[in-house]
């Protein structure tokens, strides 16, 4: 059994919270389709990453605000399969006000429908798409951390892309990977790997002065 402490937990949505895959998977290859792309490129590019940004660079003819605009106005509306990941609701629970936000490469509109959708509760603090440039830029994990008061230092972040885990990486916080989206071999560079959401054990603990949040990883070595 191994144990980060922190006073702040940063979760990315998609793939940590709610699991979003199928539904995104079936806009992109849509639209991937509609455009003489390949669809498994594009979804592999897509992941974790702001949807203008995957556009600009697989087809940088278009425009790409416009079509940024047409893949979220689809993804809002598709909400078949969208559920939350097992042990979210229970882990969220746990944490105390003002200790953990929400940093996405989606919308701050998509975010909060995928979240209500599934009955989660909508953070006090949410960094999305147009807060700040995207991931693997670590502004949107230094910004969530600086309104929530807290030292980069203090926070870990919970991710399950690659280009998340950069993002969180160069903030310089710990990071904690989840392999519901990507590979294990691609996921290599987080400082712990854990098989599911729900084997994370949370503990709070008061010690002088500070109120400091115990992760405690059920993940296998010493």
């Amino acid at each position: 059994m191994r144990k980060l402490s922190c006073a702040a937990v940063l979760f990315d949505l998609d793939g940590v919270l709610v699991d979003s895959r199928a539904a995104v998977e079936r806009q992109w290859s849509i639209w991937a389709r509609a455009h003489g792309l390949d669809p498994a490129t594009v979804i592999h590019a897509a992941h974790g990453r702001p949807t203008i940004d995957t556009i600009r660079q697989l087809a940088p003819h278009l425009d790409s605000a416009a079509e940024a605009m047409i893949v979220e106005q689809r993804e809002i509306a598709d909400l078949e399969g969208v559920r939350a990941i097992p042990g979210a609701a229970d882990l969220l629970a746990r944490i105390p006000g003002g200790r953990w936000a929400v940093v996405t490469s989606g919308t701050r509109r998509l975010a909060t429908t995928r979240l209500c959708a599934v009955g989660l509760p909508l953070p006090s603090t949410l960094v999305a798409a147009g807060d700040a440039n995207g991931k693997p830029s670590p502004e949107p994990y230094l910004k969530a951390a600086a309104a929530l008061r807290f030292e980069p230092g203090e926070c870990v972040v919970i991710e399950d892309a690659p280009s998340g885990i950069r993002a969180g990486k160069a903030a310089g916080m710990r990071v904690i990977a989840v392999p519901t989206t990507y590979a294990v071999d691609e996921l290599v560079q987080a400082d712990v790997l854990i098989p599911r959401l729900s084997d994370l054990r949370l503990a709070v603990a008061n010690t002088p002065g500070l109120q400091a949040i115990h992760l405690d990883l059920l993940v296998p070595g010493p």
